[in-house]
């Protein structure tokens, strides 16, 4: 499965989170960190989840750059 992941820059860190699956969320203090943190945070979910006889939520949220123009 394929989550979208959001990932947000903070006063000194990464936080990163899936809106598809509530309460997976990591921080950490480089993106690729991050990237990293958040990987393993889903696929502990998951397994979490699996454990405790839980669905496993589909992916479902979307995310894309948008660029528009006088946005500084």
């Amino acid at each position: 499965m394929t989550y979208a992941v959001i990932l947000e820059k903070a006063a000194g860190n990464w936080a990163a989170y899936v809106p598809d699956l509530p309460g997976c969320m990591t921080t950490a203090p480089t993106l690729a960190a991050a990237k990293i943190s958040i990987r393993e945070a889903i696929e502990g979910h998951i397994a979490t989840l699996r454990e405790f006889g839980e669905p496993v939520p589909e992916p479902t949220t979307k995310a894309m750059p948008i660029a528009v123009s006088g946005a500084a």
